[in-house]
């Protein structure tokens, strides 16, 4: 990809974009972490969920495109407690990565749960997913808990992370 790419965030509403989420994190996963389909599973449910009962005013995904072709995509789901967003299923191509493009749809997902009034986010990872960690933390998600996590083809780290959308106080 070309430092004068085209990059664009749009909502994940066209054809395609919910069964490229689900491909895209079982191709890609599996080849760089050798995760099998049991992963490809987990990410498929969570698009199948929000595909048949999203609540599209506290529910969003998006999709970034690179020169017009899928590059990444993030959801915010409503969590399980009230006030508690879930931002799940980031994921940019390698031939996309150093755009900026987690950044970007991480940021997308804070300004979406602000907007529809939640207090916090959470999200759930593994600890081979340094790139994504370090997007977090730059955002100030904190690292709450880590337990093992058997599946998808190997033992993996999981990782809660939480983020407090409190109002900022503005200055005087």
């Amino acid at each position: 990809m070309s430092d004068d790419a085209r990059v664009l965030i749009r909502p994940a509403d066209q054809p395609g974009d919910l069964g490229w989420v689900v491909m895209a994190h079982g191709e890609i996963y599996a080849e760089q972490f050798g995760w099998n389909t049991d992963f490809e599973a987990m990410v498929a449910g969570i698009v199948g969920d929000y595909a048949t009962a999203h609540d599209p005013a506290v529910e969003a995904a998006w999709i970034a495109e690179v020169d017009g072709r899928r590059a990444g995509c993030v959801f915010c789901v409503r969590g399980t407690e009230p006030g508690v967003a879930r931002l799940r299923t980031l994921l940019v191509t390698p031939a996309a990565r150093g755009l900026g493009l987690g950044t970007d749809l991480v940021d997308t997902v804070i300004a979406f749960a602000r907007e529809s009034g939640y207090r916090r986010i959470t999200l759930w990872t593994t600890d081979a997913q340094s790139a994504a960690r370090r997007i977090y933390e730059s955002a100030g998600f904190t690292l709450t808990t880590e337990d093992p996590h058997p599946g998808f083809g190997h033992d993996v780290l999981g990782q809660d992370w939480t983020l407090n959308l409190a109002p900022i106080a503005a200055s005087r």
